[in-house]
């Protein structure tokens, strides 16, 4: 693909500004264009607003070769997206029966009864093409003008992601616009700070000028973006330049892409045939959450226990009271109780435990809020180990999660022959 094609992103809806819905869309598409050699150059969040969707829209066909507008196609009177791309094309909306049919046929599918309301998802520009929606009612719609493709996409995140994915993407790539490879790679990190890893990466970046390098911090883990200076510098020196980050980073670096720290263990186990179970206070699930995440992580991962209070912690994952009465529920003592039992009630080779003060209450003079204790359970022994977060309750939990697995994966590699030696041999 000679010709880097420009991307442009309308995201429609109030509760984008509001803050009501997260704004999840703009990060994916974006993603998604930049590792199929696209440039995200514009994007827009405006409210349900036809003249300023059209606004939007006619800007940024301006701007990009490829304009996504995401929302405002449902039934519903605030839905005004396709009513807004008619005006800047100048037409007017069409019935387009055909639509009707396929939406008449899904409700009576689900044995539901269809709203009138429902029909404005029937309409269209005259000039726009119909993008089959097999995950809900509102069609998307393609246009063709002058030098912009544009795609209007549904707002809800099950219904455009799959429509993106299997339909806008793969139609785009025969056409040229994108291609199948990234125009980028990605290191992930742990363990160090944004600066710190820039500083380990210093003599890298000095001697390759030829490859540009971001960072992105985010919960204890920081991502490393190489791509090309210029259109010289190929695919294959941005890969060594990455070789190289990775040795300097040492056991820092977990990962190339977007694999988790959950799935590098979770891969880990199963080519070793082991198992895991974790045991939960102040995260509320979040461990077990990440390992469910993954398919096909039951080969692992066998489950979880959310203790959130001390009888819970001693019912169900048989933690001694007179640890909890001794130590407290947050202490290096009660982890490891938590992670034994965890392993024991479940019957996991491997378990993770976290308790801590999340806040904003809680904590005491020596475990003040942010103070986490993790354990691991292995088949060699167990280990417990304090952590001291930032931020708020939210990003202690995440924080919490990211260190623990982390330590977890270091852990498990530096202990691999141990736990082999002691794992009883199976006839």
């Amino acid at each position: 693909m000679s010709h880097k094609f420009s991307v442009a992103v309308v995201n429609v809806g109030d509760e984008l500004l509001l803050g009501i819905r997260e704004n999840s869309h703009l990060g994916y598409i974006g993603q998604l264009v930049s590792r199929r050699g696209g440039d995200l150059v514009h994007a827009h969040v405006v409210r349900d607003d036809v003249d300023e969707i059209a606004e939007s829209i006619a800007a940024s066909m301006k701007l990009a070769d490829i304009v996504f507008v995401t929302g405002g196609l449902g039934p519903t009177a605030d839905d005004l997206t396709k009513e807004a791309m008619a005006k800047v094309l100048g037409s007017k909306l069409v019935h387009d029966s055909s639509v009707e049919k396929v939406i008449r046929e899904k409700f009576q599918s689900l044995g539901r009864s269809m709203s009138e309301n429902n029909l404005r998802q029937c309409l269209r520009p005259p000039e726009a093409e119909i993008i089959e929606n097999r995950w809900g009612t509102a069609p998307g719609l393609k246009i063709h003008r002058e030098e912009s493709f544009v795609y209007l996409l549904p707002g809800p995140r099950s219904e455009l992601r799959p429509m993106l994915e299997e339909k806008v993407l793969p139609e785009l790539e025969s056409k040229g616009c994108l291609c199948d490879c990234s125009s980028w790679l990605q290191l992930r990190t742990a363990g160090l700070g944004e600066s710190a890893v820039e500083t380990r990466l210093a003599s890298i970046m000095e001697s390759r000028p030829h490859v540009q390098f971001a960072f992105c911090a985010h919960a204890g883990i920081v991502d490393v973006r190489l791509s090309p200076s210029g259109p010289d510098t190929g695919t294959a020196a941005v890969n060594q330049v990455g070789e190289e980050c990775r040795l300097m980073l040492g056991e820092n670096f977990f990962g190339f892409g977007d694999d988790s720290l959950a799935k590098i263990l979770i891969l880990q186990l199963r080519c070793w045939e082991r198992s895991l179970s974790v045991a939960e206070s102040c995260t509320g699930g979040l461990l077990a959450s990440s390992f469910t995440d993954i398919p096909g992580a039951s080969k692992v991962f066998a489950g979880g226990v959310v203790a959130y209070t001390n009888a819970t912690k001693v019912q169900m994952l048989d933690v001694p009271e007179p640890i909890l009465q001794q130590h407290g529920a947050v202490s290096a003592e009660t982890a490891v109780a938590m992670a034994t039992g965890a392993a024991e009630r479940l019957g996991s080779d491997y378990a993770l435990a976290v308790t801590g003060f999340a806040g904003p209450d809680g904590g005491t003079a020596e475990n003040p809020v942010g103070t986490v204790y993790a354990a691991h359970f292995s088949p060699s022994g167990v280990w417990s180990k304090r952590l001291v977060l930032p931020g708020d309750r939210v990003a202690v939990k995440e924080r919490a999660v990211n260190e623990t697995l982390d330590w977890a994966r270091r852990t498990l590699n530096r202990y691999k022959l141990h736990d082999f030696l002691a794992c009883p041999c199976e006839e």
